[in-house]
């Protein structure tokens, strides 16, 4: 996407929309790493406004946190219990916090914002330098057929449809790159917004690679935070990798 900057996708106007519409499984995430947290401590890369770091800090635990986007931290200590939280800002595949944590996770599909194979492949190397020896890595994600269809490299999605606007996902899929570009516009008698991002889709096999290659193996696959079990036809997937 010409002139798209991940840095800059997720500055004021996109962080003060972020929470208006939460997926609504965040606390059966919380509950889910809470039991991964053994000594009470977690890092969260990529931890935004804090929609699922604040939840897992009202199960006892203490979340630190990286985040590229200093508008969204802004939105993260405007809540409740946010002001607390060590977060550095900075991109989660470099940034080095000299500390040792039993879960790092990583949810949402932020995966997917690291846009080539050796931002992604540096970020498991990042989560595996943060790990005690018996600590575990989290990534929530979709499976990127949920997202794209062999036959449909070029599409438009509605996400909604009311009286005064309408929402459309504009879409654009290169198999090669893996890069789906893709743009939220909003069409109203207000006028038009644009809402641009570029992901990097991989595959679950992809990331166990990924995860060997900085040293670390798949010890549970499943469907989502409720221990649904994985299949052939899941279209997300909670990973844990351990050493």
């Amino acid at each position: 996407m010409t002139a798209f900057d991940p840095a800059k996708a997720f500055g004021p106007d996109v962080a003060a929309r972020y929470d208006d519409d939460p997926r609504g499984d965040e606390a059966d995430g919380a509950a889910f790493l809470a039991g991964l947290a053994t000594d009470g401590t977690a890092l969260e890369f990529a931890i935004g406004t804090g929609r699922m770091a604040l939840p897992l800090v009202g199960h006892g635990v203490r979340v630190d946190g990286i985040e590229l986007a200093p508008a969204m931290v802004e939105q993260l200590r405007s809540k409740p219990g946010g002001a607390s939280l060590d977060v550095t800002i900075g991109d989660m595949s470099r940034v080095e916090l000299g500390r040792k944590y039993p879960l790092v996770y990583l949810v949402f599909n932020t995966i997917f914002n690291l846009l080539t194979a050796d931002d992604q492949i540096r970020c498991f190397e990042n989560a595996a330098n943060h790990l005690t020896d018996d600590g575990v890595f989290v990534i929530e994600t979709a499976i990127p057929s949920a997202w794209v269809k062999p036959d449909r490299h070029d599409y438009v999605g509605v996400n909604e449809v009311g009286v005064a606007d309408v929402t459309l996902d504009v879409c654009r899929y290169d198999p090669v790159t893996q890069l789906l570009e893709e743009n939220h516009v909003r069409l109203g008698t207000a006028g038009i917004t644009m809402n641009p991002i570029t992901c990097r889709l991989v595959t679950p096999g992809e990331l166990d690679l990924m995860g060997r290659l900085a040293g670390l193996r798949l010890v549970e696959r499943l469907q989502d935070w409720r221990r649904t079990p994985f299949t052939a036809t899941s279209q997300a997937h909670v990973s844990i990798y351990g050493r």
